[in-house]
């Protein structure tokens, strides 16, 4: 669509600086560039460069951040999770008929055919299990911007190792406060944080006798800040699936999908500062 007007559209071509009599180019060029782009770091460098306009402008804050994680419902379909072993499809054709009730299915026997990385995960009790990634995000606490990301496969303990990755890479040398919600509340990932210099603003698990935070970390004023400010970071996810459409992938592979997940955070960063009233240098 995007040749198709640049071919007859005067204002496409005066903004791309092209004459009137210029050739277009093939649509095929984009899919050349693109795969060009994947395989390079531009994403991670518009990302920290659009991070440098924030910490310029004084946006971000070096002590108090949240994370969360949520998933990425995966281009593929329930279809294509066929079992390892190369058992034949029960039915012929393109689009067969499938009865999934009373067969067992698991990451462990069964794969996509469409995208083999994507992992058959349900949200929640109650809810259905579809083929998914898992987005994870850290955010500050003074404006709610991104500040890492991380994109992986979906599994029990994804949201805990990525959050450690990411302070890892972001943290400074001086304590920081990091809010979560009560998925993070395991005794592992809480002494590893400690051992990080991280205090654990964690939501506590309810019904619970050895939930790893405690009166020493909750009786602090400062902890029902933290967990106040860290739903904020729902925003984040709001946008990325409405308006960022990443309710459901349109990409396949980790690569592709973690270079456009990236792309999109920078974006709303980007919105996120000009509804702060601070323009782009």
């Amino acid at each position: 669509m995007l040749t198709e007007q640049i071919g007859y559209s005067i204002l496409f071509r005066w903004f791309l600086g092209m004459a009137l009599d210029e050739p277009v180019w093939d649509h095929s060029s984009f899919t050349q560039n693109q795969q060009r782009l994947i395989g390079s770091e531009a994403a991670g460098l518009f990302f920290q460069r659009v991070l440098e306009q924030a910490r310029k402008k004084k946006l971000l804050s070096a002590e108090h951040f949240t994370v969360d994680g949520t998933l990425l419902e995966s281009w593929a379909s329930l279809k294509s999770f066929q079992p390892r072993d190369g058992a034949p499809p029960s039915a012929e054709g393109r689009n067969p008929e499938v009865d999934f009730k009373g067969r067992k299915r698991t990451n462990d026997t069964h794969a996509s055919t469409t995208d083999p990385q994507a992992k058959l995960m349900r949200h929640g009790l109650g809810k259905e299990a579809k083929l998914c990634w898992m987005g994870h995000v850290l955010t500050e606490n003074r404006n709610g911007l991104v500040v890492a990301t991380s994109l992986t496969q979906a599994s029990g303990t994804a949201e805990r190792e990525a959050a450690e990755q990411m302070l890892r890479k972001t943290r400074k040398r001086s304590r920081i406060t990091l809010g979560a919600d009560k998925g993070y509340d395991v005794k592992a990932f809480v002494e590893t944080l400690r051992s990080l210099k991280v205090t654990p603003h964690i939501a506590c698990r309810e019904n619970r006798g050895s939930a790893a935070i405690d009166g020493r970390t909750t009786r602090h004023a400062g902890y029902l800040i933290s967990q106040r400010t860290r739903k904020r970071i729902e925003e984040v996810f709001g946008w990325l699936k409405t308006v960022g459409v990443f309710r459901k992938l349109r990409y396949i592979g980790q690569e592709k999908i973690a270079w456009h997940f990236t792309l999109a955070l920078s974006v709303y960063n980007l919105v996120r500062m000009r509804s702060l009233g601070v323009a782009a240098p």
